[in-house]
């Protein structure tokens, strides 16, 4: 079969990697970058790093308004679909990209994928929810990284088309936390210079509009982290570098990290060897999750609740007081507790494409 996946954002690649891997043995697949994401660490080393193919065509659109991106993007994989007629389409989360992708194939009826469906928050401001439901009923075939995914779309009259694989990023996650070591890791300082990674550290990812956007946000979410133990290794976001930078010189957060953006081996390590970490990332979430490490997300919803469990991530406004409160709380780990699959979603998402193919 002939395969085309649409990407656009870093937890796409990560989750296209492993995949990619399988489909690479028996089916001929065709990688359309959106540009999303276009600065080289969030784009072009996630590729180098995690030895996806170069993607066929990439699309360099990027910027101005959700309805301009996906308007943009929808016309030019439109191109792209008709130009290579594929037998699937294949795509990823809530991005953008993911909702382009989901209208240009269905108005050429072509069988659509999507992976990581039925996730909800059940919030009405959230655009990345209003993407990710419009491409679940767009979708032939929809697969979930855990159960009560499953149950969120039987709900919504989806649940002939759902299957339960587990979710790639925990393939990804267990196949590549191994292929770096902190002691080679260099961190980029935004200020110029480059450092090793400390002994001891906390870890911070801030990316959301609602945070990066708002000095007031963000400025206490780096009160908090400054008032640690010991110093936060903060890998910043490119739409957030000055405001980063004006806070902390202006306010004297002496220990904030602040690093250009990293790549995904190195974060991986980076959360394996955290002491704690603090993130507004669905994904990161899900990796401090896997490598059992306390998380407080800066969220106004629940991303991932199978993750919530035993003190494991908590939801935190962006209040210093709140987020060391939670911090503070001791997790409780349940070993036997696997919401996320075996890590063999991979080859079961092949396998299900295969049997919907019959």
């Amino acid at each position: 079969m002939k395969i085309l996946t649409v990407v656009g954002a870093r937890p796409q690649f990560i989750k296209a990697a492993v995949v990619s891997h399988e489909l690479d043995k028996k089916h001929e697949e065709v990688i359309v970058h959106t540009g999303q994401h276009f600065d080289y660490n969030m784009s072009e080393q996630f590729f180098k790093q995690l030895d996806i193919p170069k993607p066929k065509y990439n699309l360099g659109i990027s910027g101005g308004s959700h309805a301009k991106m996906t308007g943009n993007m929808m016309i030019a994989i439109e191109d792209v679909l008709v130009e290579e007629k594929p037998d699937w389409l294949l795509i990823y989360g809530d991005t953008n990209s993911t909702l382009a992708a989901a209208l240009a194939g269905a108005k050429l009826h072509i069988p659509i994928c999507h992976v990581e469906s039925g996730t909800r928050t059940y919030s009405k401001t959230n655009p990345e929810e209003m993407n990710r439901v419009c491409a679940d009923h767009l979708s032939t075939l929809l697969l979930t990284s855990t159960e009560e995914c499953i149950e969120n779309l039987k709900k919504e009259g989806l649940g002939e088309r759902a299957f339960f694989v587990g979710n790639p990023m925990y393939d990804a996650f267990i196949e590549y936390s191994s292929k770096k070591n902190l002691e080679e890791i260099e961190l980029n300082l935004l200020t110029g210079g480059v450092i090793k990674v400390p002994n001891k550290y906390y870890y911070l990812t801030c990316h959301r509009e609602e945070n990066t956007n708002n000095s007031d946000n963000l400025y206490e979410i780096f009160k908090a982290m400054n008032q640690l133990d010991t110093c936060t290794v903060y890998p910043v976001h490119p739409r957030n570098k000055e405001r980063a930078l004006e806070l902390k010189k202006n306010n004297s957060f002496n220990n904030i990290i602040l690093t250009e953006p990293i790549g995904y081996l190195e974060s991986v390590c980076l959360v394996n060897n955290a002491e704690k970490i603090v993130t507004d990332s669905g994904g990161l979430q899900c990796e401090a999750f896997y490598a059992k490490k306390k998380c407080v997300t800066i969220l106004e919803f629940k991303c991932w609740p199978e993750t919530m469990v035993g003190n494991r991530n908590e939801i935190s406004s962006p209040k210093a007081e709140e987020i060391l409160d939670k911090l503070s709380h001791e997790q409780e780990i349940d070993d036997t507790y696997m919401p996320f699959g075996d890590g063999h979603s991979a080859k079961k998402i092949v396998k299900a494409i295969e049997e919907k193919s019959m």
